[in-house]
């Protein structure tokens, strides 16, 4: 099941996708909500997988909500108005629905969702590891990568690119998201939303950036926080 919530000002069309939610069987409506604001208070203590967002929304739009959010859920925008629709797809967004709505044209949307999920499953499944290890699945060939070795991880859209201490870097057709949830939390952080590092390789940091032989990698504001806690707990003073 894909777990949603609902966000929309307008009480009838709110109404309509979540009649629309709870018909269609492999998703599940947690909340339906008619501001971003209570989305928000909703989502700080709730995990979901898929929002449905309104676009044009007073205090705070749609996609100005969903770039607010850390690490938000995947999206489907809904919305009055054609010309979102390439904003949309700037921030992920799995697909655009024009109101009014028909289910037809909803459940087209919800299952390209579906398929995206799926997707996302069988790369966990191509993705295995123990104490020491990941075995990946690189072009036609399954390779083991020794934890150790590993300096940082590149997110390059639909491929990552594991970079090696002594070796040429191997790429995969995997997500940083699933990358990232195999990979121990006390060796490895994501600095970025285009990298994950090695927290034992780290030697240099410079003006907020990691630096490897000559690559600096930006931390970016969403992961500073995070990073800097790190750095307070083994810096010598």
């Amino acid at each position: 099941m894909i777990s949603c919530i609902n966000i929309d000002d307008e009480p009838l069309a709110l109404k309509q996708v979540a009649s629309y939610i709870c018909k269609t069987p492999f998703l599940e409506l947690k909340g339906s909500f008619e501001s971003p604001l209570e989305a928000i208070s909703f989502l700080q203590d709730n995990a979901v997988d898929l929002m449905f967002v309104d676009i044009n929304m007073p205090d705070l739009n749609g996609m100005d909500f969903v770039k607010s959010l850390n690490s938000p859920p995947k999206v489907i925008f809904t919305t009055a108005y054609s010309e979102y629709a390439l904003e949309g797809f700037k921030v992920d967004a799995l697909d655009y629905l024009l109101k009014p709505i028909d289910y037809a044209t909803f459940l087209k949307a919800s299952n390209k969702a579906n398929e995206w999920f799926g997707n996302q499953q069988n790369e966990k499944e191509e993705l295995k590891s123990d104490d020491d290890f990941l075995f990946i699945k690189s072009e036609y060939k399954i390779v083991r990568v020794k934890l150790d070795d590993i300096k940082y991880i590149e997110g390059m859209r639909e491929y990552v690119r594991i970079h090696l201490v002594n070796d040429k870097p191997v790429m995969t057709l995997l997500s940083m998201k699933s990358v990232e949830e195999q990979l121990p939390k006390n060796n490895f952080m994501r600095v970025h939303r285009s990298f994950i590092v090695n927290l034992k390789k780290i030697t240099t940091i410079e003006r907020n950036r990691i630096v490897f032989d000559k690559i600096y990698i930006p931390v970016s504001e969403q992961h500073k926080e995070k990073f800097q806690k790190y750095l307070d707990a083994n810096f010598l003073v």
